[in-house]
């Protein structure tokens, strides 16, 4: 009787059709550097109206001799994976969850685009990919599309019917800015991290903040305003300084800007404590007390928060359990589970030193 099923097409199928070799069709998916961009295109063009979405991935492995690997696509380059402590607690619990099961992590680097290049998840030997924090249309998501590939998703974006573990980003800023507001500050400034994958960074235009591609962002963005908005406090007399990633340097230019503004703001939302960090820096630099002269929150809770000087009030999202259940989610779609409803991870206000009620 399994004859009479129609057969899925294959490299062959595609070769025939195309009036290649095998080999090119190959090449198309794994060396697209080896064709032309027009013969590239025409063999891709080809592959989806037959319906072949690219190279076995489980077969590919079987016949290396490898084990099936995760391919985790990031925002940025290689180097955030190692010097961003958020992102490396993550990692870790999702590395943790994936070693267990004799499973390799594949590491695909993001670039200008927010994410990775399309060409490198196309060849990486990944059997479900897991996205971390790309933006709404990150050109690499197509690609994982293309491929017929289980996908998991780390915070953002937000796509119907794939699993994704996410933490209440909204909620978090709203108790970070009520927290401010309750200790009777009035003149506040905001650090973010990016809000379009650009480079850009400086001041944020009400027009860069009407629409933003990054949920995080922009969850967190609006749910700092929403709570000073709440308290009394219009959005148009927020200043918000836009980063282009995250680091510490960063924070320290953004909240620079802030601090030397007439007048000055009495206290700071920082959407990551490495903003954060970098906040206190700046204040230094300037001769200002933390928090005798500005109160500073920040959002993440990574180990340094608690041994900062002063230590950081901040919001503590879950860091390594977003990462295990990530890892878990990638383990049950590579063993053919179909993909549940989001996962939601509460977060939690850490009162510190680093705030204090408004003079």
């Amino acid at each position: 009787m399994d004859s009479d099923r129609p057969r899925r097409p294959t490299l062959d199928t595609v070769a025939s059709a195309v009036g290649v070799s095998r080999a090119t069709v190959s090449n198309a998916y794994n060396r697209p550097d080896q064709l032309s961009a027009s013969l590239r295109t025409r063999i891709l063009e080809t592959a989806r109206s037959l319906g072949y979405a690219g190279p076995d991935p489980v077969a590919r492995s079987l016949a290396t001799r490898r084990n099936a690997a995760v391919g985790l696509m990031l925002p940025q380059g290689l180097s955030v994976a190692f010097t961003d402590p958020s992102l490396s607690i993550v990692l870790d619990g999702l590395a943790s969850t994936v070693d267990g099961h004799d499973h390799c992590l594949v590491l695909m680097p993001g670039n200008d685009t927010g994410g990775p290049r399309p060409e490198t998840v196309s060849r990486a030997q990944a059997d479900v990919v897991v996205a971390y924090s790309l933006p709404d249309s990150a050109p690499a998501l197509s690609a994982v599309s293309a491929r017929g590939l289980p996908l998991v998703v780390i915070d953002q974006p937000v796509i119907s019917g794939t699993a994704r573990v996410e933490v209440d980003d909204s909620g978090g800023a709203r108790l970070a800015a009520s927290h401010l507001l309750a200790l009777g500050h009035s003149r506040f400034g905001i650090l973010t991290f990016a809000l379009h994958p650009d480079g850009y960074r400086g001041p944020v235009s009400c027009s860069r903040r009407a629409s933003i591609p990054f949920r995080v962002s922009r969850d967190r963005l609006t749910g700092y305003l929403d709570a000073l908005e709440n308290g009394g406090v219009a959005a148009e007399n927020v200043p918000v300084w836009e980063a282009s990633g995250s680091g510490r340097e960063l924070g320290r230019e953004g909240a620079r800007w802030m601090l030397t503004r007439t007048p000055r703001p009495s206290a700071l939302l920082c959407a990551s404590d490495q903003l954060a960090f970098g906040a206190l820096q700046a204040a230094r630099d300037l001769g200002l007390s933390v928090p005798g002269d500005v109160s500073v929150v920040g959002f993440d809770d990574v180990p340094e928060a608690s041994v900062s000087d002063p230590p950081l009030t901040t919001v503590r999202q879950p860091l390594a359990e977003k990462g295990r259940l990530a890892g878990q989610l990638a383990l049950k779609l590579l063993a053919g589970a179909r993909p549940p409803r989001a996962t939601r991870l509460d977060v939690s206000l850490i009162s510190r030193a680093s705030c204090a009620p408004s003079k």
